[in-house]
């Protein structure tokens, strides 16, 4: 079976790959692949796919890994949803919806009173305790 994946080239800390087609039994360092489609330098940002050649190959059952497949729906050369291909104890993040800001309840005049009427005579308790 066929896959289209990313092959790392570029030195210790910046990231440069080549995207090839190679036998997905294969490891892509072997370096026995059947074509390079393009590059993809990972600190620009910036894929320079063949997108035919891609879609050809797809054509004869070649499968896309995660973020080869991500890649070509962001050069909408494929459609579909993204995949994730974060790491399986990596959660999916979300956004939440705008809660909206509920109103505090409003307290009955009696409680209030009661509140305030009870906070007053325990500073006064504190207060002769205090001169004793």
């Amino acid at each position: 079976m066929l896959s289209i994946r990313l092959q790392r080239v570029g030195r210790k800390n910046d990231p440069s790959f080549r995207v090839i087609v190679a036998d997905s039994k294969l490891k892509p360092k072997t370096g026995n692949f059947l074509e390079i489609l393009g590059m993809y330098d990972a600190r620009k940002g910036k894929p320079v796919i063949n997108v035919e050649r891609a879609k050809h190959w797809i054509s004869k059952g070649a499968i896309a890994s995660g973020t080869v497949h991500n890649i070509l729906l962001d050069l909408k050369a494929v459609t579909g949803k993204k995949i994730n291909v974060l790491g399986k104890k990596t959660p999916i993040i979300k956004e939440a919806p705008a809660v909206e800001a509920t109103p505090a309840p409003v307290a009955n005049e009696a409680t209030v009173e009661s509140v305030v009427a009870e906070t007053a005579t325990e500073s006064k308790e504190e207060a002769t305790e205090a001169t004793v």
